[in-house]
């Protein structure tokens, strides 16, 4: 679900419209390690680094090996030989953990053949440590066969996701085999009974020891995923990063309804952007719009970081439906338009200059029974008409917005900002549609802005070099102009002559699924944000006597 408020670059930006839906919140079984898509690729991961540490370790073990051969007396050549049995079963547990890296990396694997991978490879490096056990003075061999199974056991437990249930039943296995070796190693009766009890027991030691770490591990990362609620709102997924906080996917500890929450972390926590993250809520929560993003709720949580709930959209944004399906036809422009006026003249009533209208930051998005329901994002740059008070505060000293849809005195005058600023920003997003291109390009900040100041945009038509309704393009260039004073007076008188542009055809609700349809795509089945990883699921315990 392509989230709102903060918007990524290109680069960083969900995968392409034919990815697979992700599973929904909260299926599968966190209490395996592969029970859902991220569980799995985790587990797979962490057994590639287990397989690739002990195919270093292994095989510089054999390389030493090979290199003390170099300077073994001739007489002790074939003991001290790489290739003796010793230093075979040195190699052989090199290709087996590097088999196990080998197939973890190569791509991804079910979640059976990871079980497999896991239970073969772990019995299979007992196994050699076992027999080698057998080709050393009988004293050194039992030492490290048990040391090799010691630290191994250990080592899969802190490094492999792993129920104590496998990790037991692995080491017993395991254990039942080296408990065998020894077994055939020793020689007297006595001496089976004695060496059998002493392996046993530091066999059970150290399956003990590793079931315990993994009950450990593995418990500590299944309560981090079901992130056990003490507040409200429980944090899946990290979806965007920007200046003024975090958005992360979340759900409502009692509605169970997907939402997005932006919060401010601590280290970003100042006085300056405590003020201007609660002024942006307090704003934001005034919008009431159904075009507008809604706010559920602000606050703070007991650890002072500021946040705040809205809903979490699915759909996709207007600069990623013309980067990919090129420029929109003109009915299909004139639909959009009239509902973002309906959001900017709530929003402008209220006193309130959106100051960053960009394709980025309208979602596409289908609601109910209407397939393309434009949803006006990121008022993250929000400030009052009246901006009176602290000019830091209110950033009308900086240049906000985005240069390539900026009004000339948001460039020239950024606090003589006013909703025609906003009628402008949406005129150049209107010539963005219908061309495919923004109405103003340049090699450099500088060269942008110098065009918005001092040029004259061309008609859509001439730029596009097909037709366009000359009605649409005098709207269009009407909201182009250079001087605030000779725009639509409002949005409401915008939205009207919109709703008058004589056009060949309405773009209706039909159209907008026949359009979808013939590209193989439905706007309810676009690419959702991340899926929550495992690993990075936080709670917001909540303070509701602190609440902004």
């Amino acid at each position: 679900m392509r989230l709102m408020h903060l918007r990524l670059p290109r680069s960083e930006r969900p995968p392409p419209l034919e990815g697979p839906r992700p599973a929904a919140l909260g299926s599968g079984d966190i209490n395996t390690v592969t029970g859902t898509e991220e569980w799995r690729d985790f587990f797979q991961r962490r057994l590639c680094i287990f397989g690739l540490c002990l195919f270093v370790l292994a095989g510089a073990s054999w390389f030493l090996l090979g290199l003390a051969y170099l300077f073994t007396p001739p007489d002790q050549l074939d003991a001290h030989s790489p290739f003796s049995a010793g230093g075979l079963l040195h190699l052989t547990n090199a290709l087996l953990a590097g088999g196990l890296w080998w197939a973890t990396r190569a791509g991804p694997r079910s979640g059976r053949q990871l079980h497999a991978l896991d239970t073969g490879v772990s019995l299979g490096l007992i196994a050699v440590w076992g027999l080698s056990g057998l080709t050393l003075p009988a004293g050194m061999g039992g030492f490290v066969a048990l040391l090799s199974f010691t630290l191994g056991t250990l080592a899969r437990a802190i490094v492999v996701p792993s129920t104590p249930r496998r990790t037991l039943l692995i080491g017993a296995l395991g254990g039942a085999m080296l408990i065998g070796f020894t077994a055939l190693r020793v020689g007297s009766a006595g001496s089976v009974v004695g060496g059998v009890v002493a392996t046993s027991c530091w066999v059970l030691s150290a399956v003990t020891v590793g079931t315990l770490a993994s009950h450990t591990i593995f418990g500590l990362r299944r309560e981090v995923h079901q992130a056990r609620v003490f507040g409200q709102y429980t944090l899946e997924s990290k979806i965007a990063e920007g200046g003024m906080g975090d958005v992360w996917r979340a759900r409502h500890a009692l509605l169970r309804r997907p939402t997005a929450v932006k919060l401010l972390p601590p280290e970003r926590v100042g006085d300056l952007a405590i003020q201007r993250f609660e002024r942006e809520v307090q704003l934001m929560a005034r919008l009431t719009h159904p075009n507008t993003v809604a706010i559920y709720d602000y606050g703070r949580t007991r650890d002072g970081i500021f946040y705040y709930a809205m809903e979490l959209l699915q759909g996709i944004d207007l600069e990623r439906l013309v980067s990919e399906h090129g420029p929109q036809p003109a009915e299909r422009v004139v639909h959009v338009l009239i509902q973002i006026c309906g959001a900017l003249a709530e929003a402008h009533d209220l006193g309130l200059v959106h100051r960053d209208i960009k394709p980025a930051n309208v979602l596409l998005s289908p609601r109910r029974n209407e397939q393309e329901f434009a949803k006006l994002l990121d008022f993250g740059l929000v400030k009052p008409v009246q901006a009176g008070g602290d000019a830091a505060l209110t950033g009308i000293n900086t240049l906000a917005g985005t240069p390539l849809y900026m009004a000339p005195e948001a460039i020239q005058s950024p606090d003589t900002v006013g909703p025609r600023s906003d009628l402008y920003s949406l005129g150049a997003l209107a010539w963005f549609l219908l061309v495919g291109r923004p109405p103003f390009e340049g090699s450099s900040i500088v060269e942008v802005c110098g065009h918005h100041l001092h040029t004259a945009p061309r008609r859509p038509s001439v730029a596009l070099r097909a037709s366009v309704p000359s009605e649409l393009e005098d709207i269009v260039l009407g909201c182009l102009e250079k001087q605030a004073d000779e725009r639509p007076a409002d949005a409401r008188t915008l939205r009207r002559q919109l709703e008058q542009c004589k056009l060949a055809e309405p773009w209706t609700e039909q159209r907008a699924i026949e359009w979808w349809n013939t590209r193989g795509l439905s706007s309810s089945s676009l690419p959702p944000s991340a899926e929550p990883d495992p690993a990075a699921q936080q709670t917001l315990a909540l303070d509701l006597e602190a609440r902004v």
